[in-house]
């Protein structure tokens, strides 16, 4: 499969750069794929991004070096990427839960990152239906934080974050915004760099004249959109279409996504029942 191939090629770029310059845009020249795709991709199929993946793989090896060599610290620090022996000091207890200098010891435990290996998984037991819509501009109004993907962070803390929302009475004050009438969105967005921290707003579409206090306005540009639907409780459906579209439907088509805003539009309902029904909409482009 092409797009297998394309990731396997990028895997093969960082492995071969881990001891010297990296360049992370390269890796997505390898793949194919924009930076944005290329680093949304490889988070939605490992669960970390790209920075992180380098990062682990440059201490697993750096600490097979410290334990079977003599080489310095300092000198450890500069080959895998790092400006100082603090920082890398840092960044090694924090995997490997023991300083640099301890992992020399006979018998230190450490932690090995294995590289990555992309596989094909043939599924073919549930359809995946979507549509592409055009849609013009338009603005969001809500209440945003950020969020970081450390860990699948994001998809614990959203999901208290809309439990807040409901409790204080914001989800209420959104809609009243609309007139009761409209659906709430959750818009992930202003993602950095590497894809390891995002905006996530919970809003409605359209903006007041009097916007309430601790609320921003953000647009929204017109894009082409594959809108998929979730059936299900939240937040357990909606996740499971995320996976899905990055593991299984970006592969299997010549989209690729756009770069813009990503928007789950929540209708009035009972976001806890089996048959709760919301939807995920991803800008894209033809590749």
């Amino acid at each position: 499969m092409e797009w297998l191939n394309r990731m396997l090629s990028s895997i093969e770029y960082i492995e071969a750069h881990l001891e010297h310059q990296l360049d992370l845009n390269e890796a997505a020249k390898a793949a194919y794929s924009s930076p944005f795709h290329y680093h949304r991709m490889f988070h939605m199929l490992t669960g970390i991004t790209v920075g992180e993946y380098v990062r682990r793989r440059r201490l697993t090896l750096a600490a097979q070096e410290l334990a079977s060599s003599d080489i310095k610290v300092l000198d450890a620090a500069l080959k895998y990427g790092y400006d100082s022996p603090e920082a890398f000091s840092k960044a090694f207890r924090r995997l490997h839960g023991v300083s640099p200098s301890t992992a020399r010891e006979s018998g230190a435990a450490l932690k090995a990152f294995p590289r990555l290996s992309f596989q094909i998984s043939i599924k073919g037991d549930k359809d995946m239906d979507y549509r592409i819509v055009e849609r013009k501009e338009y603005k969001v109004v809500g209440k945003a934080l950020r969020f970081r993907t450390d860990n699948g962070e994001n998809f614990v803390k959203i999901p208290k974050f809309w439990e807040q929302c409901w409790q204080d009475g914001t989800c209420k004050e959104l809609l009243e915004l609309t007139g009761c009438c409209g659906d709430l969105l959750g818009v992930c967005m202003e993602p950095d760099e590497k894809m390891e921290e995002f905006t996530y707003i919970i809003g409605v579409a359209g903006q007041s004249e009097e916007v309430p206090a601790g609320y921003v306005v953000k647009d929204i540009p017109a894009s082409t959109w594959a809108v998929f639907e979730s059936i299900g409780a939240m937040p357990d459906a909606i996740q499971a279409v995320w996976k899905r579209v990055f593991s299984e439907w970006f592969p299997a088509t010549g989209y690729e996504h756009a770069g813009g805003p990503e928007v789950e539009v929540y209708p009035e309902g009972d976001t806890c029942s089996k048959d709760y029904r919301c939807e995920v909409w991803i800008p894209i482009i033809k590749k």
